[in-house]
């Protein structure tokens, strides 16, 4: 008991939200401290690690043979082990200086609430070999909901939305728990590749992975009304000739390519709330659906899933952040909110 106490007061205890696309940590007493892309880049020689995060995007498609850009995740589960564990030692690492570190710190990570037993140990067991002192997973939505400042705690329904990079997740919530949940792995990398998949068909073209994402935040939008276009260039490979190639392309257009990933989660959100017991579906049509996640940044996604569902849809404040802020509240008042822990691995 004195040991975890001391080990509380000289460690500094994490919170991570880790995303598909990017890892984002908390550390109790200061906040958000750390935002970058779930990448690494790997010489394949001697797996030596040449960059993290950030450094590693600004090489995705522009290595040499000898090294290797590596996604540790993949629909929000541990795809690489290796990988993200050498990504996880070094947020750690970036956080703690040397004097610092006398202690490992405690985790909190957000985790998709459909992962199963498998997947999550792969966490745990990547958060330690990372040097974890103790690792603890809460499910992304319950954090996520926490974040946005969801009376998660009072007996009524309350409905978030979280459209990560690699899932979305949907969940009910009531006295501290989840009633009804829904994962589907279709979130803001499909809507990448969807992209990636019309500009070929349409203009035989071939881009990137980082032109895609680029395309997505510029002009990705949901709103099927709207009457004004607006214009990129886009720079990629022609797949009949071989050589670069410039097109404009417009909102519309965008649009349209995102049309079916759009349409499968508003499915999940109305199988959800068919599954989701009446006396909480009202609480629901009185405060409304509320998205987070990178994905709730879409233009015009809100007023399209409220059109479709029938519900009122809002953004939560700071959506790319809620999973991390939730998983800092139950860090920064751990006897509080443990009980929305999903699992806890003592020492080993």
């Amino acid at each position: 008991m004195a040991l975890n106490f001391l080990a509380g007061i000289f460690s500094k205890d994490l919170g991570i939200d880790l995303g598909t696309a990017n890892t984002v940590v908390y550390v109790r007493g200061k906040g958000i401290v750390i935002f970058e892309p779930s990448m690494v880049a790997i010489r394949r020689s001697d797996k030596k690690v040449v960059a993290v995060g950030e450094e590693a995007k600004k090489m995705l498609g522009r290595t040499p043979e000898e090294i290797v850009t590596i996604r540790p995740l993949k629909d929000g589960v541990i795809a690489d082990f290796d990988a993200a564990e050498k990504m996880i030692r070094y947020f750690i690492e970036k956080v703690h200086n040397k004097r610092d570190f006398l202690v490992s710190p405690r985790m909190v990570i957000g985790i998709p609430s459909g992962t199963t037993p498998v997947e999550r140990r792969a966490v745990l067991d990547t958060a330690y070999s990372a040097g974890a002192r103790d690792v603890l997973l809460v499910t992304e939505p319950i954090a996520s909901a926490l974040g946005a400042d969801l009376p998660i705690w009072e007996p009524s329904g309350n409905i978030i939305v979280d459209i990560g990079g690699g899932t979305t997740e949907i969940a009910v919530i009531s006295l501290g728990g989840i009633v009804v949940s829904t994962s589907i792995k279709v979130a803001g990398d499909e809507m990448d590749e969807a992209i990636v998949h019309y500009i070929r068909k349409k203009y035989n073209l071939f881009i990137g992975e980082r032109t895609a994402e680029e395309i997505k935040i510029n002009l990705g939008n949901a709103d099927f009304g709207e009457e004004n276009k607006t214009y990129m260039e886009v720079k990629g490979r022609d797949l009949l000739t071989g050589v670069p190639r410039n097109i404009e392309i417009n909102s519309a257009e965008v649009r349209e390519a995102l049309k079916d990933t759009i349409d499968m989660i508003v499915e999940a959100i109305r199988d959800t709330l068919e599954k989701t017991p009446p006396e909480l579906a009202a609480d629901i049509m009185d405060k409304g659906i509320v998205l987070a996640g990178g994905g709730a940044l879409l233009r015009g996604l809100d007023s399209y899933i409220s059109e479709q569902i029938g519900v009122a849809t809002i953004v939560a404040e700071e959506p790319l952040l809620c999973v991390v802020k939730g998983t800092g509240k139950i860090i920064e008042e751990f006897d509080k909110y443990k009980q929305v822990l999903a699992s806890v691995k003592e020492n080993y």
